[in-house]
């Protein structure tokens, strides 16, 4: 298994970025970016790519809505020039509450969307005149609409790769049976590796079914907080603010992808109270109905036979690649967590 990060820079981005030659030297694969409602992250990717010399950078994720298909080619063509062939292209459908609310763009057809921008992008990054005509996107603009003046263009530039990896951020069925389809990279959240055949299996299977041999395996990127010791258990703790924005906060009722997902590894009672709790405004409240079981299973929190177990049981799962979030005092701590985490994945 792969061993990634996500960037987290409380103590200053920059200073945070100097930090990141040291995770290369311990072993760090990949590093993810977010983006959300703050700061854009190719900004930030293009300014690791300039202080990094092996590390892979991972947009984790950029939405499908604020920025056009090409505009999203174009951006991963850039980073992977700036980067010399170390970029991925992390996508996803976010939801409602972001693309409506701070993009003010209409959140419709969130599988359609993806699949025609990753069609899309895949002809810019192979210097095809970039023609589309598909149901959410026409290039170039068809007769009767804007000045009739398009021209169907290709990149001016050579990429360094015409094949960018492009990860898809999916839990729901259908989004992660067109993943494993078309993608060359998957990764769900609160992901717990005993409940993942039941609750994914079937999508994952049928998309399979229908992937292009040429795409190679699915990577499939698990994401765990990484704390290891015989006295680190508390840190479990720490994932219950965000769990509870999650699963409460981050939709309306009945329009919570990830309420949906906590009901569907069986917390059904659970995720009702958080969501009921968290719409409320009592979020301290949500957040101590967080089940424990859920806290642990998709952690990488405990001692190092604990630890080591996790692991396996998450290669077992499928799982490729570990996007972790090291809990430490210091960045010597986090940095040896790194180390201990790659020693640890390689044996399992």
């Amino acid at each position: 298994m792969r061993i990634g990060m996500a960037l987290s820079y409380s103590g200053g981005f920059k200073e945070t970025v100097e930090e990141l030659a040291d995770y290369e030297k311990a072993g760090l694969d990949v590093v993810y970016v977010a983006e959300a409602y703050s700061y854009d992250a190719v900004s930030q990717m293009g300014y690791i790519a300039a202080k990094t010399e092996r590390l892979e950078i991972a947009s984790g994720i950029l939405n499908i809505y604020s920025r056009t298909p090409t505009a999203i080619a174009q951006t991963a063509a850039g980073l992977d020039y700036v980067s010399d062939g170390r970029f991925t292209l992390g996508i996803g459908a976010s939801g409602p509450q972001v693309i409506e609310g701070f993009h003010g763009v209409p959140y419709t057809a969130p599988l359609g969307r993806t699949r025609e921008i990753i069609e899309i992008c895949r002809k810019v990054w192979r210097r095809e005149r970039v023609q589309h005509d598909g149901k959410h996107y026409q290039l170039p603009l068809p007769a009767g609409q804007g000045t009739g003046l398009g021209k169907a263009l290709k990149l001016i530039n050579h990429p360094v790769r015409a094949d960018i990896p492009v990860l898809v951020a999916a839990i729901g069925p259908k989004n992660v049976e067109q993943t494993a389809e078309i993608a060359n990279g998957w990764e769900p959240i609160f992901y717990v590796p005993e409940k993942a055949e039941d609750v994914w299996g079937p999508s994952l299977a049928a998309g399979k079914a229908k992937r292009d041999p040429a795409l190679g395996e699915l990577d499939v990127v698990g994401q765990s907080p990484l704390a290891i010791g015989d006295d680190v258990q508390g840190f479990l703790e720490f994932g219950r603010p965000m769990a509870a924005l999650y699963i409460g906060g981050m939709g309306a009722k009945g329009k919570n992808f990830y309420n949906d997902l906590a009901r569907r590894y069986g917390f059904e009672k659970e995720a009702e109270e958080i969501q009921d709790l968290y719409l409320d405004g009592k979020k301290d409240e949500a957040a101590a109905k967080v089940p424990y079981e859920l806290l642990e299973k998709m952690s990488l929190i405990g001692s190092q036979g604990h630890v080591r177990e996790r692991l396996a049981a998450m290669k077992e799962s499928g799982v490729t690649t570990l996007n972790v979030s090291p809990i430490a005092g210091d960045h010597k701590g986090r940095l040896a967590l790194i180390e201990k985490v790659k020693e640890m994945a390689a044996e399992v």
